[in-house]
């Protein structure tokens, strides 16, 4: 087991896997930048580290700032979280050729996965069904005419990245060029990689992945679903497990196809697979997350396990002590994202400080954040403030307590999401299960 881990990131995760590592018995380095010096998770840590100013390019994301403070604080080990550098193929090869354990799959399975055209056709290959599509299209004509082949609607989507940036929707050829050249130039900006492909639109459809924990021993462990169709922009806000379209039957093959994605690949470390299940429940394989999600809570919830705690064992060499048969989901789960933006102003980010801070209470609520009394939420990160979590053993017991949780909790400074979440919650839509990725997207038309 490593004694020293760097936490390579900020807010509510560095401090989730802070405290992780605390159980462990494992010292801690925090890394921050200038705005972060109050953070939570500098207080927390062992040691804490300076790596540059506010900006992200200057700190969360300056690999040689990261790896000199992993070097100077003797940190064996560095955990990426999610975001930021956690999928990123460079920084897992640096942290390789420093003789720093990566905690996550190594640089080369990192390239390969987040390429998603290889990944797809990878995926393919190996018998796991995948999004009718196009291979990677090298300009706006190329793309009109595998559109033809392709039909319309269709997606246009970046190879590279994740958090819904570089997809567009094009319903016409009118539209494909413009879209193209979007996604193209949003992919280049955020990833340094403008590479596109096409994908047949599926709608309605149900956004569902499955949870995968592998070994360095060809070990792999499907831990069940997460339901993630409640979402704006392909940006999550609400999941929940088990998803209440999933059939005994239809786990059982969702989860064979995790597995045989995992094992074509090799795969190590946490990962998740991401489906769409469409209304007969055929499902296709759309990507592979090679981190920590944001959402990794509910399943923890559901089976007990502490998904941090097992990927940091698995880095330092741990054998999966378990099976897919010991693997039993109990209850059900809900997480809502409570998010610093003003729902009633097109989601505009929120910044300020907490003059009032209340976490709910009770058996099985949870909140992680990285929020205290008197902090100030700074303007220059992501929008989350928090996820609160809740578990009960049926659906119906779970809506409540969640329901309960927002009504109890208090963030007053900053403008956030907790109502809107209350209102998707009594959503009919939601209330039966029913809804799908275009859920929001009929909500806000409605309004």
């Amino acid at each position: 087991m490593f004694s020293k881990i760097l936490i390579a990131n900020r807010g509510e995760i560095a401090v989730r896997i802070i405290r992780a590592c605390k159980e462990m018995g494992v010292e801690t380095v925090a890394v921050f930048s200038e705005a972060d010096r109050d953070a939570l998770h500098v207080s927390l840590a062992d040691q804490s580290v300076c790596i540059g100013p506010a900006r992200l390019q200057d700190s969360y994301l300056n690999m040689p700032a990261i790896l000199s403070a992993a070097v100077k604080t003797g940190a064996q080990a560095i955990h990426p979280g999610y975001g930021l550098l956690s999928e990123n193929a460079r920084f897992a090869e640096l942290c390789e050729k420093c003789h720093i354990h990566f905690i996550g799959p190594n640089a080369e399975l990192i390239s390969k996965l987040g390429d998603k055209d290889e990944a797809k056709r990878t995926m393919r290959a190996a018998g796991v069904p995948v999004v009718p599509g196009s291979d990677l299209v090298p300009d706006a004509d190329a793309a009109v005419a595998a559109a033809k082949e392709i039909g319309y609607p269709l997606l246009v989507k970046a190879r590279a990245g994740g958090g819904g940036r570089g997809i567009r929707l094009v319903n016409s050829e009118e539209e494909l060029i413009p879209a193209f050249q979007e996604s193209s130039k949003e992919a280049q900006s955020a990833f340094g990689d403008g590479a596109c492909y096409l994908e047949k639109y599926l709608d309605p459809v149900k956004h569902i992945e499955m949870q995968i924990l592998c070994d360095n021993f060809d070990n792999v462990v499907c831990l069940g679903e997460r339901e993630c169709s409640v979402q704006r922009k392909h940006q999550k806000l609400l999941e929940e497990s088990p998803a209440c379209c999933v059939t005994p039957q239809l786990r059982a093959k969702m989860m064979a196809a995790a597995e045989k994605a995992a094992h074509a690949v090799h795969y190590r470390s946490l990962g998740t697979i991401e489906f769409l299940v469409d209304s007969n429940r055929n499902f296709y394989f759309m990507e592979m997350n090679t981190r920590l999600q944001v959402e990794h809570p509910v399943t923890e919830m559901v089976t007990g396990l502490d998904l941090v705690k097992w990927q940091i064992r698995a880095a330092a060499g741990s054998e999966l002590p378990f099976q897919k048969k010991d693997i039993h989901l109990r209850g059900h789960a809900i997480e809502c994202r409570i998010n610093a933006e003003d729902p009633e102003n097109g989601f505009m980010p929120s910044c300020g400080k907490i003059n009032l801070l209340h976490i709910p209470g009770g058996p099985w609520v949870r909140f992680d954040t990285a929020l205290y009394q008197d902090y100030s939420v700074p303007p220059f990160y992501d929008s989350l403030l928090g996820k609160l979590i809740v578990h009960a053993p049926t659906r119906e017991e779970a809506i409540r307590k969640m329901q309960a949780a927002l009504s109890e909790l208090v963030i007053e400074g900053v403008t956030h999401t907790a109502d809107l979440q209350m209102d998707i919650l009594a959503d009919p839509a939601f209330l039966d299960g029913s809804y799908t990725t275009d859920f929001m997207e009929k909500r806000e038309a409605e309004c």
